[in-house]
């Protein structure tokens, strides 16, 4: 998941960087958020080994995504025809000719984590000036200042933030009453990007929390509400709860900001949907993770998780929804990205490749 941040709020922007084939593209990606877009940030930040088997599937090589392969920010890249992004953290071989990539694991909105979202907003603003400092001199990344104007915004956190609450045993109401703060900080650091000349931001709201296995072995209890899917039902309550206020803080910025561009894009439905109607997409026991320890019903177990040596990893080719009990899997991560391409989910209805020139 993400780490505490900062109390900006973010907008959301979209960094793409390179994958098999990408034409040149005048397309810009700026993203911001936690682990289910941190391509690498955690790991080159913190010196964090993510060993096998991680990045199994497609790289065939560890690289600090926290999954079997691509997240849904690399094939959203892909659809866009950009490279993959770089990540700000990463000092060696980066590539921020299509942007950049702030989403560091762990992150949310209050500052008592690392790399919180108000400390990513920062860390834009630094890559901007220093951006300016050295295009003269023919240095550096060379995105132009109509560039940084036209570039996507993307956001994608506060599910740590929810998080947070659970795990300080704070009760569902408690949790609830912290959620105003947490879309507060959003929009902060989403009118800083705005201040800073930013007009086309992407929002994503959060995936339901109670579905992941991690959430379900180590938080339910045998009075536990479960939905239909067998989901925890305050989690997930509690997502929505902060989703509806999410959804009303993008209404006020687009009736506040007629000229500016501001999508909000329903993840809940995306991923809920994966859980609710596994077999739709050709996925099995969606509820447990593929990477961990334990077996049914969720293979999770505090402390022998995913690239310990007292965890196991499915058989490469299975259709699981959760890699590490926390993450998705790359099958997942496409399917949530084409959901996301198509606009379907999407307040207003309009393409990221329609934004992206």
């Amino acid at each position: 998941m993400g780490t505490r941040y900062g109390s900006f709020s973010l907008a959301l922007i979209l960094v793409f960087a390179p994958l098999v084939k990408f034409v040149d593209s005048k397309c810009v990606l700026f993203n911001f958020g936690e682990s289910n877009s941190d391509n690498g940030g955690f790991v080159a930040g913190l010196g964090f080994y993510l060993g096998p088997p991680s990045g199994r599937t497609f790289f065939n090589r560890t690289t600090g995504r926290f999954s079997d392969g691509r997240l849904y920010i690399d094939f959203i890249c892909e659809g866009l025809k950009i490279k993959f992004l770089s990540h700000y953290l990463e000092s060696s071989g980066s590539d921020f000719t299509h942007g950049v990539n702030f989403a560091v694991a762990g992150a949310s909105t209050v500052t008592n984590g690392t790399f919180p979202l108000a400390t990513q907003v920062l860390q834009f603003l630094h890559f901007k000036n220093k951006t300016r400092e050295l295009r003269p001199q023919g240095r550096g990344s060379l995105i132009g200042e109509d560039e940084f104007r036209d570039a996507m915004y993307s956001f994608d956190i506060g599910q740590n933030d929810i998080s947070i609450g659970f795990t300080a045993n704070f009760t569902y109401q408690q949790v609830l009453e912290t959620l105003p703060a947490t879309i507060s900080r959003i929009k902060d650091a989403i009118l800083s990007i705005i201040a800073n000349g930013g007009r086309k931001i992407w929002i994503y709201n959060t995936g339901p929390l109670g579905c992941l296995p991690q959430t379900l072995a180590l938080r339910k209890k045998e009075n536990s509400t479960l939905d239909s899917v067998g989901c925890l039902a305050d989690y997930n309550n509690a997502a929505m709860a902060f989703n509806a206020l999410l959804d009303q803080m993008c209404h006020d910025l687009r009736s506040q900001y007629h000229n500016l561009t501001i999508v909000c894009t329903d993840m809940y439905v995306i991923k809920y949907d994966l859980f609710a109607n596994p077999t739709k997409y050709g996925f099995e026991h969606p509820l447990m993770a593929c990477c961990g320890h334990g077996g049914p019903p969720y293979n999770y177990r505090n402390l022998m998780t995913c690239g310990q040596p007292t965890a196991t990893a499915c058989p490469v080719g299975t259709r699981a929804v959760s890699w590490d009990g926390v993450h998705y899997t790359e099958a997942a991560n496409e399917i949530i990205a084409s959901k996301i391409l198509s606009a379907r989910y999407s307040k207003p209805s309009i393409k990221l490749s329609r934004l992206c020139h």
